[in-house]
């Protein structure tokens, strides 16, 4: 509340003039008049008060009155007379508004819109759904699914057979294709029925995905949910997953090519480059998603000062190796994924069934990783890096050094992380890494000597993925905390 304990004028004296005397009576103006205002904020000033004031910015005024009532430095001092009457000015309590300390209220004072929490966790609950679709689409595969839908119609694809007839035609359609002609003319249309809802589902599945992300996520957008940089990766996010369907039919049309009819021994499946690419697409969606989900709540816990004790820890250098040594995790389990792509297109697990030794070997023959029958021209044997990706052996060798890597670099990062300092959550995560490193170790080994199992090799795509979970779960709690 304003007071003014400098102006005293007798009841008979003419008041006083000048600028003294004329911005005294305004503030008395004020004084009189917030005196009945329920909170004494300088956003209730006058106009011609905070233009004298040097010009008030009323957000900045709710959370501090004392930048924006500092006469002395805007006008170079004051007279005295109005010396009391600023410093009380000054010292009134203001109560911050809600705007200004409420996290999820879209702006926090002048700096950048906060994202809400609830884009967070919608965030992960699109990131839970991949997942789950992209442990379909390993189960659609081993169960030879992935082609007995030989067309790609976005909107009319959406409605299977119904009818007898229907069923009938949708098997004939079937039977023209090197699939059916080459391994499965034995097929009764009820077999052809499993097979066929099996992949229709994989791609249900990935319309209600786009649908129910790029939905919502434009709605966020439109609120003003979203904070500029939030909405510009929900954007890019957006665009992988219509990429991702366009990726998929690409992948499909691979094997049902007629030519895999003439060409001596070719197995009618899809191309394990394009494979490769589809699940390499989907995990980079999947990281998306949830690195962003998580980003979002954090932002939200550090509005509300959650982290604030935690700040000691995070920001300790002796974690600078760590968070380092993160960054390289989720690089190896990425890329341990895709080369695994490259041994479900090929086939190669259902090689050298034994492990660790290929064929009573750590390391296969030479002559069979570098086969010269996979190089571009066998006669002058150039073209020989074709092996790494199109020789079975070869494939599942490499799959098999980068998963020991793998599991090598998370033992050395949790055996080191334990002298080390760590909040609680970080600790939780190390252990849960570890744990799941453990068992998709396992899992590998027993879909390899099971002779690849539906069941065993499906957990075993699921472990890659939790894996790559609990890598970026690592990589968020790790983050410093801005001071």
């Amino acid at each position: 509340m304003l007071t003014l304990p400098c102006t005293r004028i007798a009841p008979r004296m003419r008041p006083a003039r000048g600028p003294c005397g004329l911005i005294s009576r305004s503030l008395s103006l004020e004084r009189s008049r917030m005196a009945t205002s329920p909170i004494a904020s300088p956003a209730t000033l006058s106009p011609q008060i905070r233009r004298w004031a040097g010009g008030l910015d009323p957000l900045r005024s709710a959370v501090s009155v004392r930048p924006a009532l500092s006469f002395t430095s805007r006008l170079g001092g004051l007279p005295r007379c109005l010396s009391t009457a600023t410093d009380a000015t000054t010292a009134a309590p203001v109560a911050p508004t809600a705007a200004a300390v409420d996290p999820n209220s879209g702006t926090h004072g002048q700096a950048e819109p906060t994202t809400r929490k609830v884009v967070g966790y919608w965030l992960l609950a699109s990131a839970a759904s991949v997942f789950g679709i992209v442990v379909w689409g390993g189960v659609t595969r081993l169960t030879e699914s992935g082609l007995s839908i030989v067309e790609w119609n976005l909107i009319r694809g959406m409605k299977p057979p119904t009818s007898e007839a229907e069923w009938i035609e949708e098997f004939e359609k079937y039977k023209q294709f090197p699939e059916y002609k080459q391994l499965n003319q034995h097929m009764t249309l009820e077999e052809f029925k499993f097979i066929f809802f099996m992949e229709w589902g994989h791609r249900i599945w990935g319309r209600l995905i786009g649908l129910t992300f790029i939905l919502p996520g434009a709605y966020f957008a439109y609120k003003g949910w979203m904070s500029p940089a939030i909405r510009k990766r929900v954007a890019i996010i957006a665009g992988l997953i219509c990429f991702q369907g366009v990726l998929g039919w690409y992948m499909v049309k691979s094997g049902l090519d007629q030519a895999l009819m003439e060409k001596p021994g070719a197995v009618p499946r899809v191309s394990q480059y394009r494979l490769a690419a589809h699940l390499g697409s989907a995990f980079l969606i999947y990281t998306g998603m949830v690195a962003t989900g998580l980003s979002v709540l954090r932002q939200n816990s550090l509005r509300a000062g959650r982290l604030a004790s935690l700040a000691p820890l995070l920001n300790s250098a002796q974690l600078n190796r760590l968070r380092g040594s993160t960054h390289g995790l989720a690089m190896l389990v990425f890329i341990t994924a895709i080369s695994g792509a490259f041994v479900a297109g090929l086939d190669a697990g259902l090689l050298y069934n034994t492990f660790p030794l290929m064929g009573g070997r750590l390391v296969p023959p030479t002559e069979e990783l570098w086969d010269p029958h996979f190089a571009s021209d066998p006669a002058t044997r150039s073209g020989m890096l074709k092996n790494v990706f199109e020789n079975p052996t070869t494939v599942q060798f490499n799959h098999r050094v980068l998963a020991v890597t793998t599991f090598t670099a998370i033992t050395a990062v949790y055996l080191a992380s334990r002298r080390l300092s760590l909040p609680k959550s970080v600790r939780v995560t190390l252990h849960s890494l570890m744990g799941l490193a453990v068992v998709q170790v396992s899992l590998g080994i027993s879909t390899l000597i099971y002779l690849v199992p539906t069941e065993l090799a499906a957990a075993h795509q699921a472990g890659s993925l939790s894996l790559l979970t609990a890598t970026l779960c690592l990589m968020n709690f790790l983050k410093r905390v801005p001071k």
